[in-house]
Formats: C-alpha cells, structure tokens, sequence
C-alpha cells in the first residue's frame, strides 16, 4: 500500500498516500504487526511504519494531517531532495529553507519540514503536512 519509491508531494502526499484522507481507508496498514503507534497530547496519533514512513492523524476529525518520510524512504522532493543527503545540498536545490531554531527543523513555506542529523548534517526525514496546521482550531479538528 505504501509506494517507498513515490515522489514527495508538498500540501498533497508521500508514498501514494494522500494528505487530508480518513483513518478509516488505512484500517488493514495500521493493523500490521510491524506498525507502532503513539498518542501525541490528546487529540493526535502518529503510526509508524517500518522506519519507513510516518502517519499522522487527528482523532477528532480522522484526517491524515502530516506524512513523514524516514530512513527507508526512497522517494525524492522535488525530483531531487532525499534522505540521507547533505542539507547543503538541499538548500541549493530548495532555497526557501529556514532553519527554526525553536523547532529544531528546517521549514520551507511550500508545505514542507526537514529533520537533519545534528552531526553529519544529513536529512533525517522529510515531513509534507496540510495547510491548516497552524490554524488555532486545529487539533480540535475543525478543518
């Protein structure tokens, strides 16, 4: 069900999945022995598959709100941008990167996070997310 080798997709999706859809449609994927879940605060889920991939979902409304790609990832951003490359690079490729000193990540306005390794400098994983994220009313669900 997840495409390791599909393109990052900034405000649209990763691995074939897309943002906004419902926990519902991923019912036989979170059930595997493999996936590991976690309650974050007390509206909000993330499952992790196989290193791979990251799901993260509202529990009010049910909505696939943010996809991160990890280690086993293989897909790019941009046709170009992937896991394990040095954010040197990515800035070159991407410029609208800002590192967010307070949230430890590198932000671009286009819909996207980046983690990087503190010591090599390498992207750890790659986040795409919907827009509302930062709406007051969002972990309530009201979007």
């Amino acid at each position: 069900m997840v495409e390791l080798n599909a393109p990052i997709l900034p405000w649209k999706g990763i691995g074939g999945l897309r943002l906004y859809s419902h926990i519902s449609e991923y019912v036989p994927l979170l059930a595997q022995q493999n996936v590991k879940e976690k309650l974050l605060g007390k509206f909000l889920i993330r499952y992790e598959i196989d290193d791979s991939i990251d799901l993260w979902f509202n529990v009010i409304n049910g909505k696939l709100f943010k996809i991160t790609a990890l280690s086993n990832y293989t897909g790019t951003l941009f046709e170009k941008i992937k896991i394990g490359m040095h954010i040197d690079d990515v800035l070159e490729i991407e410029p609208s990167f800002v590192y967010d000193e307070f949230e430890e990540v590198y932000c671009s306005n286009k819909g996207i996070y980046i983690e990087t390794d503190p010591t090599t400098d390498t992207v750890l994983w790659i986040s795409v997310y919907v827009k509302e994220v930062d709406n007051e009313d969002f972990e309530t669900g009201n979007w």
